[in-house]
């Protein structure tokens, strides 16, 4: 007698004879399609993924992403994004770099928790402070209102985030303001291959006020240095061109302040009038 697998309502006159056995469509997936995170040894057979994005499309294109959707991020893109980030450059190639990444396990979710509760209070001063609430930001429809309501929003929700990157730096001499070219070029380099792969994070400096707390909680050894957060999902909303400042306001030639004659924005860009806060009487910078 031979055994064939199939679905119930495919079972037929024609089959008189066999045994069939039913599948449900979940076990029947499972068995067409392995699942990845359930196997990470396949994926030294796997090739990183490649994207339609250009890497210059990519550069102009990644936003800061605060929503997210309770989507996970599958582990052959979690190697992806982090194999991408750590082809970075460091000094001397030393790569002192370091990337925990917390998803769901049971510390993993004490340490969002922690860090969003830093996020809320840090959040609720700035927002006091720099009167969120006040002026334009009284009007729901103003740029200030609605970056309030998304940041709101965003450390509400910082405990439920898909993944929480921590960027670290194995120091290995005494704290010096250029190191973080060791650990930040990785950090950005992780973000645009986020961004290729169609997920979208932004940095923080959450942690800072719970830092000692999160290192004994996840036995990160005191010397290291923990460079910023970094939340990753799959965007509620979308990616798009940045605005910025005009190129001319940017980059100088020969003095400071000096434009360069080639410093001009391309075709459809769009500009944005934040900036550095001024002191009275000061020039510009």
């Amino acid at each position: 007698m031979s055994c064939i697998i199939l679905p119930a309502e495919s079972q037929s006159e024609e089959l008189k004879g066999t045994l069939s056995v039913y599948v449900s469509p979940s076990i029947r997936h499972q068995i067409e399609q392995p699942d990845m995170n359930n196997d990470p040894y396949s994926l030294a057979d796997q090739p990183v993924s490649q994207s339609a994005i250009s890497l210059l499309e990519g550069l102009a294109t990644t936003r800061a992403i605060r929503r997210y959707t309770n989507e996970q991020i599958p582990h052959e893109h979690l190697r992806d994004i982090l194999y991408s980030a750590t082809r970075a450059p460091s000094g001397s190639n030393r790569q002192p770099f370091r990337f925990l990444v917390l998803t769901e396990g049971e510390q993993a979710q004490q340490a969002k928790a922690l860090i969003a509760t830093s996020a809320q209070e840090i959040w609720t001063a700035k927002e006091q402070a720099d009167g969120y609430g006040q002026g334009s930001g009284a009007d729901p429809n103003s740029p200030k209102s609605r970056m309030a309501k998304t940041m709101r929003s965003y450390v509400e929700h910082f405990a439920d985030v898909p993944a929480l990157i921590l960027p670290c730096l194995v120091r290995y001499r005494a704290p010096d303001p250029m190191e973080g070219a060791s650990v930040y070029p990785a950090v950005q380099n992780l973000l645009l291959a986020a961004r290729a792969l169609g997920y979208g994070g932004v940095i923080t400096g959450f942690h800072k006020p719970v830092e000692s707390e999160l290192k004994t909680l996840l036995d990160i050894p005191e010397e290291v240095f923990v460079a910023c957060t970094l939340t990753l999902g799959k965007p509620q909303g979308k990616h798009g061109p940045v605005r910025r400042r005009p190129l001319k306001e940017f980059v100088f030639t020969d003095k400071w302040g000096k434009a360069a004659d080639w410093a001009i924005d391309p075709p459809g860009t769009r500009f944005t009038s934040a900036g550095p806060p001024q002191k009275q009487g000061q020039r510009p910078i």
